[in-house]
């Protein structure tokens, strides 16, 4: 029984433009490893087993134009015989063309294992457009980590804004609309482009929590609860994107440990750089 890892299929394809290809077709019976689903899968190219033996689609689209050249030859002959043709043309489609039949009035779910679904099951949701996957698949489970983050920002803000910190509620709320630009780019699998977080570069933002002492006159420290609600409530921002930017890894790491996506994961771990500076600057008073 064959085996077709994420590397093969990125041998085939490589002199090939992904956007033009629909559909890659298989025997019956092959295995293909996670990573290699997940290739197709990201690239919207449907997974199609066939019978060994069994035309593929590029053969039956060579016979068809054959078919159709005969047919244009013995037209010149006989309209009798062009009619036969045309009937072979036909029943040569109808027999090697493995394609989604049409159900009336309802809609058709594709799935990541190249069969489809008349209904969306309650354990399935959709990865993008009409794919479904499992709701425990990787990058299911990394858009629930972001929602999660998004209300965690929204519960600081409340917090802060009792403690009458009103620019650092602005500033959340910086970081809240950069979480679901994240959200967005993710879903839609657009490019997260060079960014500023409260007026830092990505550099600057590295730079300014690797060096505290530098910037701000203190040391590294460990969080306490004697420094303040605020510090507390940032630091838990903090922990839960650390944790948001491991699934993130998890959701986009390749078959050899590379990940797709890796503006994601660098734009999140900019992000808990962020609020170590955020907790810098509520202790040195930049809040008050």
């Amino acid at each position: 029984m064959a085996v077709i890892t994420e590397s093969e299929l990125r041998k085939h394809f490589r002199n090939q433009n992904l956007k033009e290809v629909a559909v890659y077709e298989v025997v019956k019976g092959t295995i293909l490893t996670p990573s290699a689903k997940s290739f197709l899968t990201d690239h919207q190219i449907e997974l199609r087993f066939v019978q060994p033996g069994q035309a593929s689609a590029s053969e039956t689209e060579t016979s068809i134009k054959t078919s159709a050249t005969t047919e244009a030859s013995e037209l010149a002959n006989t309209s009798a015989a062009s009619s036969a043709s045309q009937r072979e043309v036909k029943l040569q489609i109808t027999k090697n063309l493995d394609t989604e039949p049409q159900t009336a009035m309802k809609k058709r779910f594709r799935t990541l294992y190249g069969g489809f679904l008349e209904t969306k099951p309650e354990h399935m949701t959709h990865l993008y457009g009409n794919m479904l996957v499992f709701k425990d698949h990787p990058r299911i489970l990394f858009r629930g980590k972001l929602d999660s983050l998004e209300t965690k920002l929204l519960e600081a803000q409340i917090s802060c804004h009792k403690l009458n910190m009103t620019k650092l509620v602005e500033d959340l709320e910086e970081v809240l609309q950069f979480v679901r630009r994240i959200v967005r780019c993710e879903v839609l699998s657009e490019p997260i482009e060079q960014f500023h977080l409260l007026g830092m570069t990505s550099e600057e933002l590295r730079a300014q929590s690797h060096f505290p002492k530098k910037h701000f006159g203190l040391e590294h420290f460990q969080p306490s609860f004697d420094m303040g609600e605020a510090v507390v409530v940032i630091n838990a921002l903090r922990t839960m994107t650390r944790e948001t930017e491991l699934l993130a890894y998890q959701a986009f790491k390749k078959e050899h440990g590379e990940a797709d996506r890796e503006d994601i994961i660098l734009s999140l771990n900019r992000l808990s750089s962020l609020f170590w500076i955020i907790m810098f600057r509520i202790r040195v008073g930049q809040y008050n």
